[in-house]
């Protein structure tokens, strides 16, 4: 068996995961107070309020479309009566609606990190990293859904690509399946790995920070201490 196609397929994918783990293990018991995404909305809010928004929800949309294509096989959707023509037409459809509106919110998110220049200075090099990765990714990944499938012709993943991450997973890697995928849907999935790899110290972190103590939380109350001026303005608001 050829060695690269052993070391992409099977070596890498469990190297990433292992600092996937490892990674996220090392940073809680060392960095918990940085276990989260800095905030910059003090410096630029308009754009951030539209990208992160669209951003979120398009990549909900698109892992939930990941995990029914990747981790369902497809004999399981012909059972009940889904086709192959069914299922490729809502694909494509499904698939590139959540792209575009994740492509578009990690477009607005990347050009303000960029062009802001309050928000660029206090950008970190991991915070770049993982912008432009996410952007690349996401355009390989529209590029397959809409740009491959619609105009340089049909490619079934469920038969090759869903067959061989589901033997990952289970520990039984099959990485000749691999060997006829296109090219962009096997860089596609490699960026996805190198993601995985970099997750643990980066900002990507905070996805797994829910802050659930704020939903019993009590209002914050604010206190001018210059009493005089407190009711100054309460009898401006009263005339």
């Amino acid at each position: 068996m050829n060695f690269w196609n052993q070391f992409w397929w099977v070596i890498f994918p469990y190297l990433m995961l292992a600092i996937f783990v490892i990674g996220h293990i090392y940073r809680y018991n060392t960095d918990q107070l940085g276990w989260t995404a800095k905030s910059s909305e003090f410096m630029e809010k308009n754009t951030l309020k539209w990208g992160s928004i669209l951003f979120h929800v398009g990549i909900l949309m698109v892992l939930g479309g990941h995990l029914v294509g990747l981790l369902i096989p497809k004999a399981w959707t012909e059972a009940v009566g889904i086709s192959e023509e069914m299922y490729h037409a809502s694909a494509i459809f499904g698939g590139g609606i959540a792209g575009l509106i994740t492509f578009t919110g990690i477009l607005i998110l990347l050009f303000r990190r960029v062009n802001v220049k309050r928000v660029r200075l206090t950008s970190s090099f991991s915070d770049m990293l993982v912008a432009i990765l996410l952007f690349i990714e996401i355009v390989m990944g529209m590029y397959n859904t809409l740009g491959y499938n619609l105009f340089v012709g049909g490619f079934d993943y469920r038969e090759t690509l869903a067959p061989w991450l589901r033997g990952l997973l289970v520990f039984r890697p099959d990485p000749t399946l691999m060997i006829d995928v296109p090219l962009f849907f096997k860089l596609h999935t490699l960026f996805a790995f190198a993601i995985f790899g970099i997750w643990p110290f980066t900002r990507l972190v905070h996805v797994w920070s829910f802050p659930l103590e704020y939903l019993k939380r009590s209002t914050i109350l604010y206190r001018s201490r210059n009493a005089q001026r407190v009711m100054q303005f309460r009898q401006l608001q009263q005339k």
